[in-house]
Order: C-alpha cells, then sequence, then structure tokens
C-alpha cells in the first residue's frame, strides 16, 4: 500500500511552483484518507454523483432541436475537462484538480440551459430566496444536495473553482485571489444577494483559472459547429477577421487559443493570452450572442418554457406546503434526503432544488403530467 500512495503523490514532484500541491487541499469537513491524493478522490465523488449521471440528458444551447449530433451537457463538461487538462499539462499544474473542477462545473445547469437559469433566477427572487445561477447551485449540489443532503465534502479547492468558472465575461489575465475557508464561505453566501459579487469572483488557484478560460474554448466552436449542423448559420457567417487568427473549424481554434494561452502563462502566476487572441476571440463570442444563442429559441418556445417553470414551481411549492407526501417531489426527491435537510430548507429552496436536478425530458414529463391530463 505504501507504493501504491508514493505512486499516487508522484505527480506532485513535477508541479509548477504555481500549481497547487495535493497537500493544500482543504476539505470542509474532516476526512478519511485512503491511498487516493484528495483532488483525485473528488474526481471520484463527482462522477458518482447523481447529479453528474444527469448531464447525459441536460441540453446545452438548442433545446428543442431533436438532433442526436449536436453538444449535450455531458460533451460540454467532458471538451472543458480534456481542454483544461491540456492546458494544465502545458503549465505543470494539477491536472487532478482541473479535472474535478472540469467535469463538476456546470451540476447546478437546470433544464434548458442559460433560459431556464433566467427564469429560476425570477421566481428564486419572487420567493424570496435571492439570486439563482447555476454556478453557485454547482456548489450548493456538492455541498448540501448530494449524498442524501449530507453533501460529498469536496475540497474548497475544487468548490471554489467551480463557484468562479463563469465564463461569459471574457479576460485577457486571470490571476487567482488568495482564500482561506472562511473567505470562500462568505463569498458563496453573498452570491446569493449580491450581484456585484458574482460579476467579480476569481479563483484561489491557477488551476481555477484555467478551468474557467476553458469553459469558453470549449463551448465557443462547438456552438458554431453545431449551428453549422442545424442550419442556423453557415462558415462563411462567421467574421473575416476572426476566421484569419483562430482558424474556421473547432479543432483550429481550441488547438490556436490553447497554444496562445501556454505560451503567454508559461512560468507565471497568472494565467494570460496574447491581444489578438483575446481580441479575436471577444469578436466570436459577439458573433455567437448575437447570431446563436439569441436566436436559439423563438419566443413562443421561450413563452412555454416561461409557463411551464412557473406552473411546475407553484405546484411543487403547494405540495410540499400541504404536505402532500404522495406526490412525485416527495417520492423521487424529499423522501431521500437528510432530517437535515428536510428540516432546515425552506419550502422553495426545496422547489429550486428539485427543479434545477431535472434533465429536460424530466422536466417536460413532469409538466405533462400535471397540466396535460
Amino acid at each position: 500500500m505504501k507504493k501504491i500512495i508514493e505512486n499516487m503523490k508522484k505527480h506532485n514532484q513535477n508541479l509548477s511552483k504555481y500549481a497547487s500541491k495535493d497537500e493544500d487541499a482543504v476539505r470542509l469537513y474532516s476526512n478519511k484518507d485512503d491511498f487516493r491524493t484528495s483532488y483525485f478522490r473528488d474526481i471520484d465523488r463527482i462522477i458518482y454523483s447523481l447529479s453528474y449521471t444527469r448531464y447525459i440528458d441536460k441540453t446545452q444551447v438548442f433545446s428543442f432541436e431533436n438532433n442526436d449530433m449536436i453538444s449535450k451537457r455531458m460533451t460540454h463538461i467532458q471538451l472543458v475537462s480534456k481542454i483544461a487538462r491540456t492546458i494544465g499539462r502545458g503549465l505543470s499544474l494539477n491536472e487532478d484538480l482541473i479535472e474535478a473542477a472540469s467535469l463538476g462545473h456546470d451540476l447546478g445547469h437546470v433544464p434548458f440551459g442559460h433560459e431556464g437559469e433566467k427564469i429560476l433566477n425570477k421566481l428564486s427572487q419572487k420567493y424570496n430566496e435571492g439570486y439563482f445561477n447555476h454556478n453557485v447551485q454547482s456548489v450548493r449540489t456538492l455541498m448540501d444536495i448530494e449524498n442524501g443532503g449530507e453533501g460529498n465534502n469536496i475540497t474548497l479547492q475544487v468548490l471554489d473553482a467551480i463557484l468562479c468558472h463563469n465564463g461569459e465575461e471574457l479576460q485577457m489575465k486571470y490571476e487567482p485571489r488568495t482564500k482561506t475557508k472562511e473567505n470562500f464561505l462568505q463569498e458563496y453566501n453573498s452570491c446569493y444577494t449580491n450581484k456585484e459579487i458574482l460579476k467579480n469572483l476569481k479563483s484561489m488557484t491557477l488551476e481555477g483559472c484555467v478551468v474557467r478560460i476553458s469553459d469558453v474554448i470549449a463551448y465557443i466552436g462547438k456552438d458554431i459547429e453545431d449551428a453549422i449542423r442545424l442550419n442556423k448559420i453557415k462558415s462563411i457567417d462567421l467574421p473575416t477577421e476572426v476566421v484569419e487568427v483562430l482558424g474556421t473549424s473547432n479543432s483550429e481554434m481550441v488547438n490556436t487559443i490553447v497554444v496562445d494561452i501556454i505560451k503567454n502563462s508559461m512560468d507565471k502566476n497568472y494565467i494570460s493570452m496574447s491581444k489578438i487572441i483575446y481580441n479575436a476571440l471577444q469578436s466570436l463570442i459577439n458573433f455567437n450572442y448575437e447570431n446563436i444563442y439569441l436566436k436559439a429559441n423563438t419566443e413562443t418556445q421561450l413563452e412555454k418554457i416561461d409557463k411551464m417553470f412557473e406552473s411546475l414551481f407553484e405546484l411543487y411549492y403547494d405540495q410540499i406546503s400541504n404536505n402532500n407526501k404522495k406526490e412525485d417531489i416527495y417520492t423521487m426527491f424529499l423522501n431521500g434526503m437528510s432530517q437535515n435537510y428536510n428540516e432546515n430548507t425552506t419550502a422553495a429552496r426545496k422547489v429550486i432544488d428539485y427543479i434545477s436536478g431535472m434533465t429536460d425530458n424530466f422536466f417536460i414529463e413532469q409538466y405533462k403530467k400535471y397540466f396535460l391530463v
């Protein structure tokens, strides 16, 4: 066993001085050690979680397209993991921490992706539960929902990387911010009440910074591929100034950006890219929003999603308020949760946890069951 443990720790010998070492990993609660290193163990806890299993049927951008050739959430998180580990290996960072955060970063994503997230955010505020954001819910999932409401006791560094992963706002430089356990928990809790905190999140590790930029790299070109496959756009529609810098295909774009980041981040305590790549990537993000994301769903579809969310939310809230224990929210969710969770979680928060964990198909089935009978 001693030799096995030594082998598991060998990678620490080749890590950059800026990398997160396994021995520095911190958990919120005490943990019985085994032969696995801390971040390696986090990977196992995440991939064996129920919320990870549900990635397979959560859509990415195009929720109403019946096409098996386009990305789902599972595809996305695997791409983030691969891209982030490539950058991490190039910079001699801790790939186990990177993989754990990559695989767990979207566990809190709701049915119908970002559109569903916007609606659940509106409902969360309506029921006095604060702001809802999928990155915060991903952390909550691992801390307070998985394992029957007891959580999976994931390391602070992985939870922090997940919390800070949002790649909606591109930066040319990602620099980590030192945090204690208390700092992290305060930041996490503030996300429910303070919009500005959400806009200014910075990871405590260089690995977390890598995951954040890798989230962008993973979705930007792949979403274009999906849009072309669905005849939403054509490759000739891509901005010429972007294609000349990044390339035309997803593989070219990923390779160009990854190589640039590794070159510009080598032996530094931050992650950065060149100005020419940054400008091209920002232009591509703007193009995607205008030509893909804002057009992914019709107004009719958006109205339908909104109605479904509001109807199911109110239904579940009433079922909990009336203690209707024969209903699905009990038999499929609350009956399997700990006494601590059930006694110390508000009805509205229980509904949020239940809905946010659903796959798109299950969400639709629930709506049909209760409202289309």
